[in-house]
């Protein structure tokens, strides 16, 4: 049994999101995206460690950004099998092994006074209002957040340990044990002799009971001191600490990373009993970890998150910012959420099989995928490595911040455009595209065609709406091909023009004919200077001889010329990207 999908109404940056979850899911997104209140949605109606005054409705968990004054959670299961969930839920159990519970909190406008109910059913058709979360004794959610405290870990823990290691002996160990802790208790005994003994021990609590027994007649007959407890060995026990053993030598356990990983591990093997496939368990649970990575470099970070997955023999519910974790989970499992100006909404309603059809037709292309796109507002898609050089240093002149904005550009690199934008299109990662303006010859004919252009035309067709007005102007699109040379008629070069403008509504912008041209253009005194010739086609060809290169070094003699170009139409797919990076943020201004 898990869940299979939550649908949040009016709750914190949720305005009306469905999300799917499958058995094992990995939540992602930017900062403040609303990861943390999805699970903490999980935990109001599944965490049996959240108190009666925990659930109850706080201003703060009514939609932000509207006036509302209700709230709904619904969690949907399937495969509802276990005895122990058949014999507590009963009549909330559908035919196919589908249940669901709710909780609903509302608001009186007039008094700001709250009250919430949970309510039980097959579906949510078919609810009944309960008295109280009574399917917790078969349902629980175990959850780990992401400030972890080992050492306060290890202390509520320490004792449980100590005890479960203890039911698994055997008499003959038991036995020797009891021994050793005999002749433990002998000798912590001489050693608190021995450190009562020193002179600096005694003398350290000398002032202080000076002090209170001025304050209290009653404290001269009673002396603080410093015990080291050691003649117990239970309370001995009790102090052990964890440390790490090299050789003979022991040392105190550090690094963070370190520190994260005992305490995961710790948590897992704890709960990894709860977790087991048996066949008659006594309770369902579900596990939920925030950002499992801190602290750890790459390959720990995706050893841990599978580890996690692996260890834990039933639903596991993660949220990361690690795109290395992103890159070794199932496509299927990945949950997006993305801002949608201004509430929160999950990719393709989370986890589907289009988004992992998607990563597959991606295929091997995956690993030339910068996974910091997993966690953008928006990719601008440019054709290549020099284009990327140059964008980035424009955004930096021009003062379009890409890190504030969350912003990635990514380069396709001959790949083409089209499997970029179906990944992130299912993603729900906004996009904006710079292309060349490419007029090539039909093969094996004497035409030529505005293959940059038609390229645009595709992915409009793919990805968005039938615009009324830009079909009415494609049914011309003929003109866009069958002209004899690479410099076509006035009409078709006039008519080609109109399309790119068009396109710019999309979010898909045309060069004038490529990078090398446009910038030389736009810069011809700069560029000329830098390779020391004066003829146009001569320049352009030593651009183009090797563009990456001819781009690196340019930029670093001349990057501060491209503050020029921020009326230019080169310019114009970051300052889209800027717009729409602010816009699904309530931030329409520019800034600089």
């Amino acid at each position: 049994m898990h869940i299979s999908r939550v649908r949040l109404k009016s709750f914190r940056n949720f305005k009306d999101a469905i999300i799917n979850l499958t058995e094992k899911s990995l939540i992602i997104g930017c900062n403040e995206i609303g990861k943390s209140n999805l699970l903490y949605a999980l935990r109001i109606l599944l965490d049996r460690n959240l108190s009666e005054a925990n659930i109850e409705p706080q201003d703060s968990d009514f939609y932000v950004y509207e006036d509302t004054n209700e709230i709904e959670i619904v969690i949907e299961f399937e495969g509802a099998s276990e005895d122990c969930v058949l014999s507590r839920l009963r009549q909330h159990i559908s035919d196919d092994g589908t249940t669901c519970v709710v909780y609903q909190a509302c608001r009186d406008p007039n008094t700001k006074r709250k009250s919430y109910r949970f309510l039980v059913g097959r579906d949510p058709q078919n609810l009944t209002e309960v008295d109280s979360r009574f399917y917790l004794r078969v349902l629980n959610l175990k959850f780990m957040g992401s400030k972890r405290d080992l050492f306060a870990f290890i202390r509520r823990e320490r004792g449980r340990l100590i005890e479960d290691a203890k039911r698994g002996r055997q008499e003959e160990e038991i036995e020797r044990d009891n021994t050793i802790l005999r002749q433990v208790e002998a000798r912590l005994g001489e050693v608190e002799e021995d450190v009562a003994a020193l002179s600096y021990i005694g003398k350290a609590t000398e002032s202080l009971n000076r002090e209170l027994a001025l304050l209290s007649f009653q404290n001269v007959a009673q002396n603080v001191i410093f015990d080291t407890g050691a003649s117990d060995p239970s309370r001995f026990v009790d102090n052990l600490r964890l440390a790490a053993q090299v050789g003979e030598k022991t040392l105190a356990v550090g690094g963070d990373g370190r520190n994260n990983q005992i305490q995961l591990a710790l948590w897992t093997a704890r709960n990894r009993g709860a977790a087991s496939s048996d066949e008659d368990p006594l309770e369902v649970n579900i596990f939920c970890i925030e950002e499992p990575e801190a602290h750890l470099h790459p390959h720990q970070q995706r050893k841990l998150a599978t580890y996690l997955a692996e260890s834990l023999k039933a639903q596991v519910i993660i949220t990361t910012h690690s795109p290395q974790i992103v890159c070794a989970f199932p496509p299927a499992s990945i949950v997006r959420l993305y801002n949608n100006a201004p509430d929160t909404l999950a990719a393709g309603n989370g986890s589907n099989p289009f988004i992992e059809r998607t990563f597959i037709d991606f295929g091997h292309r995956l690993s030339i995928l910068p996974a910091e796109a997993f966690f953008s507002s928006v990719v601008l898609l440019v054709e290549g490595r020099s284009e990327e050089l140059f964008y980035r240093a424009l955004a930096q002149q021009i003062g379009v911040d890409l890190d504030r904005l969350n912003v990635s550009i990514l380069m396709v690199d001959g790949i083409g455009f089209e499997p970029y934008v179906s990944l992130l299109h299912s993603l729900g990662i906004d996009y904006v595209i710079r292309t060349d303006n490419d007029v090539f010859r039909v093969p094996r004919q004497q035409i030529h065609r505005f293959a940059g252009i038609q390229r645009g035309i595709a992915i409009y067709r793919l990805y968005y709406e039938e615009d009324d007005e830009f079909e009415q102007l494609l049914e011309r699109a003929d003109m866009l091909s069958g002209f004899s040379s690479r410099h076509p008629p006035k009409e078709n070069l006039e008519y080609a023009c109109r399309i790119v403008q068009k396109l710019e509504e999309f979010d898909i912008y045309i060069a004038d004919v490529d990078l090398e041209h446009d910038l030389h253009n736009a810069l011809g005194q700069v560029t000329a200077a830098f390779f020391g010739l004066s003829q146009d086609d001569e320049i352009i060809r030593e651009m183009q001889k090797r563009k990456a290169t001819f781009m690196f070094s340019f930029l670093h003699q001349h990057s501060d010329s491209l503050c020029r170009l921020g009326a230019h139409s080169l310019a114009k797919p970051l300052l889209r990207c800027q717009e729409i990076a602010q816009a699904q943020y309530g931030c329409p201004e520019t800034y600089g």
